[in-house]
């Protein structure tokens, strides 16, 4: 590698991270080499149709009958997928003590399956299910099963992947859909444990983010575009601290102006050089 710091990227980031314990910060472009869509492209531009928003969820039967529908479909894929080498660098540094510590905003549990611990998740995760009636959780899996039972005219139904466990359904399989029930209280009002578009991060997990901000020596982004507030707030905190920011990600970001490094490598090929 050339010895000009200026010169080599993957220098210039080892540089900023030597002797530093950064806090990492990641997003949807880590789990797109796991098989599961992102929402933009590298303009930083939304893929495909408006997701669901909370407003909607909540108010209207029809709309949770439709989003359960596409979920069922789109669950076992995002179950079956595994932690690429991103991930897996991820949890070698953090058993290194090489970073100090790590939110996502994903909501897949690859990190977690990848042994990273203490994981702040900034968005939820698909892999449980809150009841708005009861506030009890479930496991996915088990809810999966119910909707499976309930539903067998889907068995063998294809459709296509998008992000975060949805999938591209033919509004003629919608109609029949019987929604699944909370096994602790039968009651209709299930939600998946994720924050949805024009929904708040949960006060608790705000404030866990933003104390690792402040523990922390710098801020590494990984796939991130940055265009959620909840994942933008702490480029600025960080910023405001006079502490380094650094992003490895292909494409635009909301916080580009805010970048000291910016590294265009896929994070898969370029997190386990750093180990």
């Amino acid at each position: 590698m050339p010895d000009d710091l200026h010169r080599d990227p993957i220098d210039q980031l080892q540089a900023y991270m030597t002797g530093r314990r950064f806090l990492v910060l990641t997003g949807a472009g880590i789990s797109t080499p796991s098989g599961i869509p992102d929402y933009r492209d590298n303009d930083g531009v939304r893929r495909g149709r408006q997701p669901m928003m909370y407003q909607e969820f909540l108010a209207q039967p029809e709309a949770r009958r439709r989003y359960w529908a596409r979920a069922m479909l789109g669950w076992p894929r995002m179950r079956q997928a595994r932690p690429n080498q991103a991930h897996q660098a991820l949890a070698a540094l953090q058993d290194q003590d090489r970073i100090s510590g790590l939110i996502t905003q994903n909501v897949d549990a690859l990190h977690d399956q990848a042994g990273s611990r203490h994981v702040v998740e900034l968005h939820g995760s698909l892999h449980r299910v809150l009841c708005l009636d009861c506030g009890q959780r479930s496991e996915r899996q088990h809810i999966q099963s119910l909707m499976e039972t309930e539903n067998p005219y889907l068995t063998g139904v294809d459709a296509v992947q998008a992000p975060d466990g949805d999938t591209l359904l033919d509004p003629a399989f919608e109609a029949r859909f019987q929604v699944p029930h909370c096994p602790h209280c039968a009651g209709e009002r299930l939600k998946p444990d994720v924050v949805f578009f024009g929904e708040n991060v949960a006060a608790p997990t705000a404030a866990r983010a933003m104390q690792a901000v402040e523990q922390a020596d710098g801020l590494l982004v990984v796939g991130s575009s940055l265009m959620a507030y909840s994942a933008f707030r702490l480029c600025r905190a960080i910023k405001d601290q006079g502490k380094p920011l650094v992003a490895i990600n292909q494409g635009k970001t909301r916080a580009d102006e805010l970048l000291d490094l910016k590294v265009g490598i896929p994070c898969e090929e370029l997190l386990p050089l750093l180990i």
